[in-house]
């Protein structure tokens, strides 16, 4: 993925699964796509990021991410908190926020309920892969990719 005209400030995956992680930031890395890839472990970890508070509170200067790859089920707080959580939280430039679910649940409610939810762009099953990444760029990110791919 040698395409990508420029980058995205940061991406920030929220999952608690450390292997899930692990595969999902070297695709990130081999696509060349920010600099800046932040791991939350669950929702809570990922909202003390966003608004700088909690072990963020000391750190002057880091990026807020462009892209977030949200998990459903995980421990302290789950995606599904975290999106009512998000809705109400008061940062600068979140419109600016997409948020993808990237889940490995199968349950059809599941995905009608993300899909109902204004602050998530889509939803999507894991693993992710290369091609997924490419649609989720394309879908979301037109700009990053050069013209003849689209």
């Amino acid at each position: 993925m040698e395409n990508i005209e420029q980058k995205l400030n940061c991406i920030l995956l929220i999952d608690d699964d450390l292997a899930t992680n692990f595969i999902n930031k070297r695709i990130l890395q081999k696509a060349n796509l920010t600099d800046y890839i932040h791991v939350a472990l669950n929702g809570k970890e990922a909202l003390e990021y966003l608004s700088k508070k909690g072990n963020f509170e000391s750190i002057v200067d880091y990026p807020q991410p462009q892209l977030i790859l949200l998990d459903i089920n995980m421990p302290v707080m789950d995606g599904w908190e975290f999106i009512e959580t998000y809705r109400n939280l008061d940062i600068e430039n979140k419109e600016d926020i997409t948020i993808v679910m990237l889940s490995s649940s199968c349950n059809p409610a599941d995905k009608a309920k993300a899909e109902s939810i204004d602050v998530v762009a889509e939803f999507r099953q894991k693993p992710m892969n290369k091609v997924a990444l490419l649609d989720i760029l394309s879908t979301n990110f037109p700009e990053l990719l050069e013209k003849e791919l689209l």
